[in-house]
C-alpha cells in the first residue's frame, strides 16, 4: 500500500521538476541545475554518514553528473571570456573532489564541494536576467 503512495509521490515530484524545467528561461535552469547538484550532494552526506556506500556512490555520480554535463556544458567559453574559462576549471576542481570524496568517503571534500557550489549558486541567484537587461539599457 506504501510502496504505490511512495510512487506516486515520486511521479509527482518528477512531473514538477519536468514542468518547471519546460517552462524555465536559461537563468533559471541554471539555478535549477544549482539545485539539483546540491540536493545529491546533501543525499550523499546523508549516505556517507549512515555508511551505505552505494547510496552515497549514487548521490556523488549524480551531482558529477549535473556539474560535468549541466553546469559545464551550458558554458559558453568564447563569448564567456575569463569567467567562463574559470568557472569550467572550477567545475573540473569540483567533479575532481566529488570522486575523491567518494573513493575515500572524504566528508571534508563533499563539504568543501557543498560550500563552493553555494557560492556559486549564490551569485547565481543575485543576477536576475531583468537587472542584466536594465543594466545594458
Amino acid at each position: 500500500m506504501f510502496g504505490n503512495a511512495r510512487n506516486a509521490i515520486s511521479a509527482y515530484q518528477k512531473v514538477g521538476v519536468d514542468a518547471a524545467i519546460e517552462v524555465a528561461d536559461p537563468h533559471r535552469l541554471i539555478l535549477l541545475l544549482f539545485a539539483g547538484a546540491q540536493a545529491a550532494i546533501g543525499n550523499a552526506r546523508v549516505a556517507m554518514q549512515q555508511q551505505q556506500i552505494a547510496a552515497r556512490g549514487e548521490a556523488i555520480s549524480k551531482a558529477i553528473d549535473i556539474i560535468g554535463n549541466g553546469l559545464k556544458v551550458s558554458l559558453d567559453l568564447e563569448q564567456g571570456g575569463e569567467i567562463a574559462q574559470r568557472l569550467d576549471a572550477l567545475y573540473d576542481y569540483l567533479v575532481l573532489r566529488l570522486l575523491r570524496a567518494n573513493l575515500d568517503g572524504d566528508l571534508r571534500a563533499l563539504e568543501e564541494v557543498a560550500t563552493l557550489l553555494e557560492e556559486i549558486h549564490g551569485a547565481w541567484r543575485e543576477i536576475s536576467p531583468n537587472a542584466v537587461q536594465q543594466a545594458v539599457a
